[in-house]
Order: C-alpha cells, then sequence, then structure tokens
C-alpha cells in the first residue's frame, strides 16, 4: 500500500523514488560485465587450405642430375617439372632419344648472365709546345706562317693545332642476355600458386592419389571418345606417346611451379608449345596402355606428384 505521507507530500515521494534508484544503480556496478555467447569465429582454429600447405614447402629440385638405367630425357623433364626441349638446350642434346647411363644433365635454367666488350686503347697522342708546327713529311719544306698564337689550353685547342680531332674516351659496351620469356621470374610466389584448377573430364573416380604407392595421380571412368579438357590455363609442353604407361599422353605447363598431365587418350587434340585455356577440348578418352577406357590425370609442383583431389573443385562432374 503507498504510504500516506507520500500520498500527501508528492515531492517528497518523488525525491524518495530518485534516491532509491540511485542506490540501486551505484550497487548494480559491482556485479561483472555479462559473458557475450557470440564467440568471435576467428578465435576458432581453421584448416589451412592444401595450395597454401603446399606453397611453404620450398623448391628442392638439384641443379644437376645423375641419369640412371631406364630414364629417358622426357621422364627426367616430367620428373622435375621441365619442358623437355628447354632440358636438351641447356645440356647439349641434339637428339633427345639418346641418352647415357651416368650422364649428368643439368635440370635448373643456367642463370642470366652480364657480357662486357673488351675496353680499346684510346689512340696515342704526341704533345707539343703550342705554337709548334707539326712534323712534315719527307722532303717537303717547313713552313713557317701562320705565326703561332697563345691560345689557353684545352683538349679542343690541342686538338685544333695539332691536326687531330679530340680523342673520345673508349665506352665499353655492355651486352645484357635476357633470359627467354618463360624463364623469367614470376611477380611472386604467391602469384605462381595462384591456379584456377577445374575437372578435366567427368565420370567416375576410380582410384584416388596415394603417395606411398605408384598412383601418382587418379583415374576417372569414362566412355571411349568422351571429351578431355584442359584443367587450367597454360602452355602444352608435351603431346605424345614418349612415356610407357602413359599411352597417348599430354602435359601442360600452368607456372613455373605447376603442370598437369592427361593420360591414355585414344586421341590428341593439340599440339607441342600450343596455349590452351580452362576447360579446352585437349583429348579423347581412351585406353591405349591402360585395361580399361578412363582418364588418368595428375598434377605436379616442382616435377612432384601432388594430390589433385585437394586442388580440384569438390563438386566432381560425374
Amino acid at each position: 500500500m503507498p504510504n500516506p505521507m507520500q500520498c500527501r507530500n508528492p515531492a517528497a515521494a518523488t525525491v524518495a523514488a530518485v534516491a532509491v534508484l540511485m542506490m540501486y544503480g551505484c550497487a548494480s556496478t559491482n556485479y561483472p560485465a555479462p559473458v557475450s555467447e557470440r564467440t568471435p569465429a576467428a578465435t576458432k582454429p581453421s584448416a589451412v587450405p592444401a595450395s597454401k600447405a603446399a606453397a611453404r614447402e620450398p623448391d628442392t629440385r638439384p641443379e644437376y642430375y645423375t641419369v640412371k638405367k631406364g630414364d629417358t630425357l622426357y621422364t627426367i623433364a616430367l620428373d622435375h617439372g621441365l619442358d623437355y626441349k628447354d632440358l636438351a638446350e641447356w645440356n647439349g642434346i641434339d637428339n633427345p632419344n639418346v641418352i647415357h647411363s651416368g650422364q649428368q644433365l643439368r635440370v635448373k635454367a643456367p642463370a642470366s648472365t652480364v657480357v662486357t666488350a673488351p675496353l680499346k686503347a684510346a689512340p696515342a697522342i704526341e704533345g707539343r709546345p703550342l705554337g709548334s708546327a707539326p712534323p712534315s713529311a719527307a722532303g717537303e719544306a717547313v713552313k713557317s706562317q701562320p705565326k703561332a698564337v697563345k691560345v689557353p689550353y684545352s683538349d679542343q685547342a690541342f686538338a685544333q693545332l695539332s691536326g687531330q680531332p679530340p680523342a673520345k674516351p673508349a665506352v665499353p659496351a655492355i651486352v645484357k642476355v635476357e633470359p627467354r620469356p618463360d624463364e623469367k621470374p614470376a611477380a611472386g610466389d604467391d602469384d605462381d600458386e595462384k591456379v584456377d584448377w577445374g575437372w578435366p573430364a567427368g565420370g567416375k573416380l576410380l582410384s584416388a592419389f596415394n603417395e606411398n604407392t605408384n598412383l601418382k595421380g587418379i583415374n576417372i571412368t569414362g566412355k571411349l571418345g568422351q571429351p578431355v579438357f584442359a584443367s587450367a590455363a597454360g602452355k602444352v609442353i608435351y603431346s605424345g606417346t614418349s612415356i610407357r604407361g602413359l599411352g597417348k599422353f599430354i602435359i601442360i605447363k600452368h607456372s613455373k611451379t605447376y603442370l598437369s598431365v592427361y593420360a591414355n587418350n585414344s586421341e590428341l587434340l593439340v599440339k607441342y608449345g600450343q596455349v590452351v585455356v580452362k576447360g579446352e577440348k585437349i583429348a579423347e578418352m581412351g585406353n591405349t596402355d591402360s585395361d580399361q577406357v578412363g582418364l588418368h590425370f595428375e598434377i605436379r609442383r616442382f616435377g612432384k606428384p601432388v594430390d589433385p583431389l585437394k586442388l580440384l573443385p569438390p563438386d566432381h562432374p560425374v
């Protein structure tokens, strides 16, 4: 019930109410602040994308490789992420089908060099006092005219009086050997790791990558003649049949870091040196060097096979 005294005196009631509110507010500041239930997402551990994890691994390829029994120039180039024609050029090999066991091959591009031309000595100039006449030829009378004049010494004045053009200092010729366009460094390692991958073919995934076995890629089953697409944009650095077990295959170089392999095809539709875009039809599925129709697909980083499923989109077209 309301206090009769407060009802009779409204001002006193108001003052009392304000005093109660102030006491409650002071008491409430002693309580800890409420804890929000919304935890920032950044505090939760997140998985590192496979491409970023791979990017942390440095290029450990050696500068030279010793040929072993069973090696070919094509397998060595593939295992080191190289164009076989570059490998042949660096090592002075005219016939890529002829290499020898024990032979040492350079598997890294030679460093660009700067060649300086040798300096040429300036022509000797014989000094004579100002006003003296140049030596006369045999049998020629010595002229006494014109009379000598005094001028301030300078190279130009000396040259005029001696009858010789002023000597110019020899400048060494600098010849800079530029690397080939495909050998120039990329804008950065991060840019070189950024490859827009896509599935090379539709079909059922028959086998997955396993680095502990000989499964260096994935196998996709399909129908004879089914289209095979470029998994990413790049340049064709091989199209043929020179590696046993891969049948008719194609290698595409996407960057300094990555290349992809498309094997066991029935038909190859692109040639060496051709530039392709992602999703372009490059071959038709087949069973060359294989027991059944399908595509063997690999992605290699610095020549080392990596799991394609960690780089390809999750939505596989079946």
